[in-house]
């Protein structure tokens, strides 16, 4: 549901060329605002991901119920992707089939989760900020490993957590969502801060190391993918 605000939308938004693609990328991370979320105030959570076959890929967005964790609303997209594999630069290859699976949803979420990295990347414009600057809404990134920067290893307990840190600076935050279980690394995007993207990844996490949006995004992702292969 979301739309790009029409300014960005006049602008050169997909480059195919991996350098103009990052000088897009330092040009707009000035765009990126970092403010509270009021976890409690969240009611629709969409997760987004992206599942790669040999020649095409399918992206999904799961809109769940913060409070119940049940599916609202799910949407799917395939494509061949158009820009070439470059580390930092996923945005290229996955916002565009993303932003159409977006478009299919009939609701709007509230707060949108990236399977990769916001400020916690090369030039602090991950795929979750990119997300957040062309929509305007409230998005950060939940991985598995660090891309960039170094974290200490976090006590064991449930919801203890420390610093990433890349060149002297906080760029996200290694969290332990269940106990003795290695943690995820959050980030933030856009129009949200560290301690509420935080507080919403243990809130959305009640089983799982993966958080439920994204999880389950990944799962329609491969199943989707499966099944255009059995086509």
């Amino acid at each position: 549901m979301p739309h790009i605000t029409p300014e960005l939308a006049a602008m050169e938004l997909w480059p195919t060329d991996p350098d103009a693609a990052r000088a897009l990328q330092s040009r707009l991370a000035s765009r990126v605002r970092v403010h509270p979320c009021d976890p409690d105030a969240v009611r629709l959570v969409a997760g987004l991901d992206v599942s790669y076959g040999p020649t095409e890929l399918v992206a999904a967005a799961v809109v769940v119920d913060a409070a119940t964790l049940e599916v609202t609303a799910q949407a799917t997209v395939r494509a061949t992707p158009t820009f070439p594999y470059v580390p930092g630069l996923f945005a290229f290859r996955e916002l565009p089939p993303l932003l159409a699976a977006l478009e299919q949803l009939p609701v709007e979420p509230d707060v949108y989760l990236c399977d990769g990295y916001g400020l916690a990347h090369p030039r602090r414009f991950g795929l979750a900020c990119h997300l957040g600057v062309l929509v305007d809404r409230p998005v950060f990134g939940v991985a598995k490993t660090a891309f960039v920067g170094d974290a200490a290893e976090p006590s064991p307990r449930r919801g203890s957590a420390t610093d990433l840190v890349d060149r002297g600076e906080v760029v996200g935050r290694c969290l332990r969502v269940h106990d003795g279980v290695k943690p995820v690394y959050v980030s933030v995007g856009h129009r949200v801060d560290l301690d509420s993207a935080c507080e919403l990844v243990l809130r959305l996490s009640p089983r799982y190391r993966i958080c439920e949006p994204i999880r389950r995004a990944d799962q329609l992702s491969r199943r989707e993918l499966a099944a255009s292969g059995r086509a």
